[in-house]
């Protein structure tokens, strides 16, 4: 498996644009897998983020394996806590939530799951996470313990989003959280993006392939789709489409 956080920097440097389909394993049991693994294959996406706010172990590796036997899409974990772990994907999004003064998940969760992750094959990719008002309360708002950016605090984020570069984190996850009303702001993504030399991932309420193309071009360079897909496969074609035209 190549270097999936060096290829992201290096397609950063020459323009071209990801898509990632987010796939929860406690949902994806009651939706269709085969339709949605052979979609992404036909639409080259880019790459698997595979997580979940209350997701185990035995569904995280089943869902893994599932994908691994459809297809050679490389798999990375966006896990919802230190229990979320497995090698048998390709790389972990380490995640530091710089929006929030949750200490578990700026620093204690790495501290448990560094043991783990040293041993194994995982790329690791240190990542700052953050939470963007969606406009309705979501999951990793929940789960977190956190409040959300306010999107029209654009000083806010594109300070926080400094801080994490600076502080030496390798790409920043701009997420809405799953089962938002309202996607990340296309000002907010241009802003940050404008600040900081590290890839820029944007996900949460992206709902349609023109604002998937809408927010590529303020310049988020990774775009994430998970609701939408989950409720209509199809969409994976034009999602993609529009993110690499971008």
């Amino acid at each position: 498996m190549p270097n999936i956080l060096a290829s992201l920097q290096q397609s950063k440097s020459d323009g071209q644009k990801k898509f990632v389909v987010l796939i929860d394993p406690d949902k994806v049991r009651l939706g269709n897998m085969d339709q949605v693994l052979e979609l992404a294959v036909e639409a080259k996406v880019d790459y698997f983020f595979i997580g979940g706010s209350l997701i185990v172990n035995n569904a995280l590796d089943q869902c893994l394996l599932a994908i691994k036997e459809r297809c050679h899409i490389p798999m990375v974990l966006f896990p919802g806590s230190s229990l979320q772990l497995s090698w048998k994907a390709d790389a972990i999004l380490f995640l530091s939530l710089i929006s929030g003064r949750n200490p578990d998940l700026l620093i204690g969760n790495h501290v448990i799951a560094a043991p783990y992750l040293k041993l194994s094959p995982l790329e690791i990719m240190p990542t700052g996470y953050m939470l963007m008002d969606g406009g309705a309360p979501t999951s990793v708002l929940y789960m977190s313990n956190t409040r959300p950016i306010p999107t029209h605090k654009d000083d806010i984020a594109v300070c926080t989003a400094m801080a994490g570069e600076m502080l030496g984190l390798r790409l920043l996850f701009m997420d809405a959280g799953s089962g938002a009303q309202t996607p990340v702001p296309e000002h907010i993504i241009e802003s940050v993006s404008g600040a900081i030399s590290i890839p820029l991932i944007v996900g949460g309420g992206i709902r349609t392939p023109e604002l998937a193309a809408a927010n590529v071009r303020a310049g988020a360079d990774v775009i994430v789709v998970g609701n939408a897909i989950e409720k209509d496969p199809n969409l994976v074609m034009e999602m993609a489409a529009a993110v690499h035209a971008g």
